[in-house]
């Protein structure tokens, strides 16, 4: 799949532009990788937009204060808040956060974010990609389906999903993935990662069905 689009993790930018010059054409930035990423410091940002800048490829931001559960409290939504406008003020496409709590997608949480990148959007004057990251996968399989509706009516661009508990098989989750690329049914982007490689990529790209795909190895270093 020639079109397809492979969006590269990265911890720092040291490793982007050698990613590009691999076939990466966005970039998700993100700290703490052994945690499951964390919000990146401006600097970071701002080193990876002027990297990709000129380049057709895109900088999305991890937005999460801390590793562990998707529940946040106040406090937190203030911090994740302050991030958002951080990444999009250094240049950065969109930002990448998920909420959940007890096995259900954080509606209010999720919405108070999305609210802050509009907001964001009209100060800048430049619209921004928003992706709802593996939080997705914190939710109770029976309410996924509808999430992924909700998730498309508020404008979410995109939902970075694994299909199945972290740590299966990205191919033993091929129907799942299936499914919620056709409940999505164009109205938002489903994008597969953990577990996809350089080597697998067009392949599990062409067996689900989407053409986007994430990893930290999506392209061949």
């Amino acid at each position: 799949m020639t079109d397809l689009t492979r969006e590269f993790c990265a911890e720092n930018v040291e490793l982007v532009p050698a990613a590009i010059a691999a076939g990466a054409r966005r970039i998700e930035l993100c700290d703490n990788l052994a945690k499951g990423g964390t919000s990146p410091s401006l600097g970071v940002i701002r080193g990876a937009v002027r990297c990709c800048a000129g380049r057709g490829v895109d900088v999305l931001a991890m937005v999460r204060p801390r590793g562990g559960n998707f529940a946040y409290t106040d406090d937190e939504l203030l911090m994740m808040e302050d991030d958002i406008d951080c990444a999009l003020y250094a240049g950065a496409t969109g930002v990448v956060f998920g909420c959940a709590r007890g096995g259900e997608l954080d509606r209010d949480a999720t919405l108070r974010l999305i609210t802050r990148v509009r907001e964001a959007e009209k100060r800048r004057g430049v619209p921004a990609q928003i992706t709802f990251h593996m939080a997705f996968d914190e939710i109770a399989p029976q309410r996924q389906l509808e999430a992924i509706d909700w998730l498309a009516e508020q404008g979410v661009t995109r939902i970075l999903t694994h299909g199945g508990v972290a740590g299966t098989r990205i191919e033993d989750n091929v129907a799942c993935l299936r499914e919620f690329v056709a409940r999505a049914d164009g109205r938002i982007t489903i994008l597969p990662g953990a577990g996809i490689t350089w080597e697998n990529a067009e392949a599990i790209a062409g067996t689900v069905g989407v053409s986007e795909v994430h990893g930290t190895r999506i392209v061949r270093l």
